[in-house]
């Protein structure tokens, strides 16, 4: 059975007395929260596939790219498996040069995930982004939904921002102060408005 981040109960009760928006959101949706597969290298391919592209589009790609690998989301599998096999499940050429590339250095352990547990989240932004094909979106997806820090808030999301000028009645996007203004009000639970702004206008679990 899975259970809620240790600070998630905590986290809605903090948000919920400074924000009345959100306060209706966590009331809709109490009973999700997020979860955490803990396995890293899968959370990073997820990611990558993705990546710049909409939910569906993603959920499409990726089942098929499971069925290539038979469920089996490993380095040595990816290593396996052709460029042209991966490219036949929907991926961009880059996009599998990216999973190669991953899939390299989790088997030569030159990415190694417990250094991250040790660094503070910028520091840990900084050394997932050195991995190629990994920019700052999937960095603060992976701190997210991986490691499930508490104060991520991926502010070039186009899913949150959606959520924001909705909930908020801004206009698209939202302005840049309005977005500091925002982050100030939630600081220390981010990750928590971010999880409940998706879900306003997704009402199924997004998973990394």
């Amino acid at each position: 059975m899975r259970h809620p981040p240790a600070y998630w109960q905590k986290a809605k009760r903090t948000l919920s007395k400074k924000d009345s928006v959100l306060k209706k959101i966590i009331k809709k949706y109490n009973k999700g929260f997020l979860t955490t597969r803990n396995n890293p290298f899968f959370s990073l391919c997820r990611t990558i596939v993705g990546q710049q592209i909409s939910t569906k589009a993603a959920d499409s790609i990726w089942a098929k790219f499971e069925k290539k690998c038979k469920k089996n989301i490993e380095p040595k599998t990816i290593l396996k498996l052709s460029s042209r096999n991966l490219k036949s499940a929907g991926l961009s050429r880059q996009k599998v040069s990216y999973l190669k590339n991953i899939a390299k250095a989790f088997t030569s352990k030159t990415f190694d995930v417990k250094k991250l547990r040790k660094m503070n989240d910028s520091d840990a932004i900084n050394y997932i982004t050195k991995l190629k094909g990994l920019g700052v979106w999937s960095a603060e997806m992976f701190l997210m939904f991986n490691l499930n820090r508490p104060n991520i808030f991926p502010v070039k999301d186009i899913g949150l921002l959606r959520a924001i000028s909705k909930n908020y009645k801004k206009t698209y996007p939202p302005s840049k102060k309005f977005l500091e203004t925002i982050s100030k009000i939630h600081y220390g639970y981010r990750t928590v408005f971010t999880w409940y702004m998706w879900r306003s206008i997704d009402p199924s679990d997004v998973e990394y």
